[in-house]
């Protein structure tokens, strides 16, 4: 069948979210064909290419979502942008096509200002679920048929309509309070989020032309499905790893916006979020906590199956079937080194593990987060370190150590990930953020034990295969280190079973096996839409169809029932035998 895969800043860019997810997926299921649709999210990331992609790839569309304001007004730069801005036909809306667009932006702005900050999980039904789709729509169909709808959610009607919106009845004060600048930098984020509506990718021979549209997130990669799904009735399917509600309340701005701007695009995206999962065919979390807040904004439990993303186990096969301890006294911690993996408080919880045991050493493998604020963060872990634990020497005349070190993978220390994971004997995880733990996956394929803090799919993942303290406590994660330090048989215990039940749920091929079959059941329920060359359609024919002799009771039999027919064909069976 044909796939078409919608992402968002990830894949078949070299760089960026769901990336090797997606090209484990595209190469796994060869006997399937792909449309990749793909927004971008930098000039950098674009600038830097795409990966090698696998033949079943038959095609490939771009858009960007990064692009200013200034290039959609003055349609320069990517030509897409261009097209955009100057629409079909090259001319400006007439007054019928500005009343269209006065009328779906109106219902639109009107239904997230009434939200506020917090979208109840109304599943579209409430008037201001429904005024939302109806404006999301029409704003679909007017950019399908005119174009310039870039240049309409940047003009002085839609800052009209916004000031409106806000100021009337029923919105909160935070909202009431938006000033003209915040009206402005509200336009170009809408502007922004709702550029896939403009695309050309909704005809027949581009997604109108799938048998299946796969989001690889929620957000703005769902939108080309949702408007594939409106005009072609292409199902969709949606994939998220983590919230992307939860994702975009934690995102950071640059320039940073105002709290009316931020809590007006909470309730655009929770709006929207709301919408993808009562339209989507099937939606797949990565994890239980993803499907929590799914559930939360109306996703209906029936269409809501967890699938596990797979993660490659070979890589560390030699180590997990070694059963070696690395270091048994080495704690390793594993990750990008930003503050919401609170390496503060790991620090102090180990300054508390050496006074227990002396001879413990801390190994911190990893690198810093893009930005100056990944950099800023390891200066002051390295600070904190170098406080807490100067340098010691075993004599007066030996060169002095510190017992936290700082690596990063390549190194001459650690050459690759599994040599990161064989340095200790537990592996820690201290964040007081997190989605899907990768680095607590790797180290049950490495068959280490694990103390871990208790925060988003942790315990789903580890399942009573280690220890788990409440975020943000120093001395509860002391203190289930020290425990592990001390008892080496339950250590090598809990490594095994780590180990056994990551190789169960989390490898590449578990993933695989349950999108092969979520594929065949999607498309098994959808309608025959099409011909392809005198080729059969996929489930173009009920299987019961080809089954000799009738199904049905006849009209003229209403005394006997369903269940009188069948006994009586048991009982035809039995005297044939």
């Amino acid at each position: 069948m044909r796939i078409g895969l919608l992402t968002d800043g990830g894949y078949p860019y070299a760089t960026g979210e769901s990336r090797l997810w997606c090209d484990r997926l595209v190469r796994g299921l060869m006997q399937h064909e792909f449309d990749l649709y793909a927004l971008s999210r930098s000039a950098e990331q674009e600038a830097q290419g795409w990966v090698q992609l696998p033949p079943q790839v038959s095609r490939v569309r771009t858009a960007p979502l990064w692009t200013t304001g200034e290039d959609v007004l003055s349609g320069h730069g990517k030509g897409l942008l261009a097209r955009l801005v100057t629409g079909r036909g090259g001319r400006s809306y007439g007054r019928r096509e500005r009343d269209r667009f006065t009328a779906h932006f109106t219902a639109l702005a009107t239904s997230i200002c009434t939200a506020g900050a917090t979208v109840e999980a109304d599943g579209g039904g409430s008037t201001a679920g429904a005024q939302f789709t109806d404006g999301l729509y029409g704003l679909a169909e007017l950019a399908r048929e005119h174009g310039r709808l870039p240049v309409a959610l940047r003009s002085e009607s839609a800052l009209r309509v916004l000031e409106a919106a806000c100021r009337a009845p029923g919105t909160g004060r935070l909202v009431q309070a938006a000033t003209v600048p915040d009206l402005l930098a509200l336009a170009a984020e809408l502007d922004r989020v709702l550029r896939p509506l403009s695309l050309d990718w909704y005809d027949e021979e581009s997604l109108g032309a799938v048998d299946l549209c796969h989001a690889a997130s929620g957000g703005a990669a769902a939108l080309p499905g949702l408007l594939a799904k409106r005009f072609f009735g292409v199902p969709l399917l949606v994939t998220e790893h983590g919230a992307q509600l939860r994702a975009h309340y934690l995102a950071a701005t640059a320039p940073p916006l105002g709290a009316p701007v931020r809590a007006l695009l909470a309730a655009f995206h929770g709006r929207l979020a709301t919408e993808v999962y009562r339209q989507a065919a099937l939606i797949t979390p990565g994890n239980a906590h993803a499907r929590r807040w799914q559930e939360r904004l109306g996703a209906d439990g029936v269409k809501v199956r967890t699938v596990y993303p797979g993660m490659e186990a070979a890589r560390f096969a030699a180590l997990g079937e070694r059963r070696d301890e690395g270091g048994p006294d080495t704690l390793v911690w594993v990750g990008r080194i930003e503050p919401s993996k609170d390496l503060i408080a790991l620090l102090h919880a180990f300054a508390e593990v050496r006074k227990a045991e002396p001879d413990t050493r801390l190994r911190i493998v990893g690198a810093p987060a893009p930005g100056a604020e990944g950099a800023t963060y390891l200066a002051n872990c390295r600070a904190l370190a170098a406080q807490l634990f100067p340098d010691e020497a075993a004599g007066a005349h030996a060169v002095g150590d510190n017992p936290v070190s700082f690596e990063d993978i390549g190194g001459a220390e650690v050459a690759d990930l599994a040599e990161a994971y064989a340095a200790g004997g537990i592996v820690v995880l201290s964040s007081v953020v997190e989605g899907f733990p990768v680095s607590l996956v790797e180290a049950m394929f490495c068959g280490r034990a694990t103390v871990s803090t208790d925060v988003g799919a942790v315990v789903e993942v580890i399942g009573g295969t280690g220890l788990v303290v409440p975020p943000r406590n120093p001395r509860a994660l002391a203190d289930a280190c020290i425990t592990l330090l001390r008892d080496p048989e339950r250590r090598a215990r809990l490594g095994a079973a780590a180990r056994a039940r990551a190789l169960e749920l989390f490898t590449v091929e578990q993933n695989l096996a349950a999108f092969r079959g979520i594929y065949l059941e999607l498309i098994s329920h959808s309608p025959v839409r099409r011909e392809a060359d005198g080729v059969p359609r996929p489930f173009a024919t009920p299987p019961e169809a080809l089954v000799l002799g009738s199904w049905t009771v006849p009209a003229h039999t209403p005394s006997r029932s369903i269940e009188g027919v069948c006994a009586g064909a048991r009982g035809t069976a039995d005297r044939d035998v």
